[in-house]
């Protein structure tokens, strides 16, 4: 599957949880992450996220797709990764 993470977090979370998530997706801007996951690194996300974050101040968005979306990107790309794969 597809996924796209969103997040707003506390800034004293906010490098944590980018680490962990550079592990598993590809950082496309500020606070948000896309890749194709098989449905056990979609648990693991869920699970490194929930440990990461303060559920009563922040919150993450993650939107699942069923196939690769196409992409259109108006002004700067802040981080280029041609093709999606």
């Amino acid at each position: 599957m597809y996924i796209i993470v969103v997040y707003d977090i506390n800034v004293s979370r906010v490098n944590k949880i980018k680490k962990f998530l550079r592990q598993h997706l590809h950082w496309v801007q500020n606070s948000v992450f896309e890749g194709e996951v098989t449905r056990a690194e979609f648990e693991r996300i869920k699970a490194g996220i929930r440990d990461l974050i303060d559920e009563d101040e922040d919150s993450v968005v993650i939107y699942k797709l069923r196939s690769e979306p196409r992409r259109e990107v108006i002004g700067m790309e802040k981080n280029p990764m041609g093709d999606i794969i």
